[in-house]
């Protein structure tokens, strides 16, 4: 599976300049790649995220999550969520699990790895609670 080089430079744009909230990867079936689907504004919150993502197709997503520890200090946390609902295509399920790992080493930085079926396991407070 190959992937598209705007891919990583719009993950760069994000772990370095903090220029995009999100960034939702779509596999390209019939071109064997990966490609960005959407990108996310810095002003854009996590439930414009979790919309963006489609109900029932597999999807890759790296989110900037920014939070406050309990000693009060402001960090963020690069998240790589891979989005594979139970309603998406057989075919599609296996494409995605078996780029995977190769496709996340392709993003330098990536600190918290998600793997989600459906929306309750990429909740904000299951964010909140893999953050710290």
């Amino acid at each position: 599976m190959a992937v598209h080089d705007d891919c990583k430079l719009k993950f760069l744009e994000l772990k370095a300049k903090r220029t995009y909230r999100f960034i939702v990867y779509k596999i390209e079936e019939k071109q064997k790649q990966v490609i960005v689907e959407k990108l996310g504004e810095p002003a854009q919150s996590y439930e414009d995220f979790t919309a963006s993502l489609p109900a029932d197709e597999c999807r890759f997503a790296v989110y900037d999550f920014d939070f406050v520890t309990a000693e009060n200090v402001q960090k963020s946390r690069i998240f790589f969520i891979a989005w594979c609902p139970d309603t998406s295509r057989v075919r599609s399920k296996m494409i995605y699990a078996s780029s995977k790992d190769r496709f996340k080493r392709e993003l330098d930085g990536i600190q918290v790895e998600l793997q989600a079926t459906d929306p309750t396991e990429m909740g904000l407070d299951v964010i909140r609670s893999r953050a710290s």
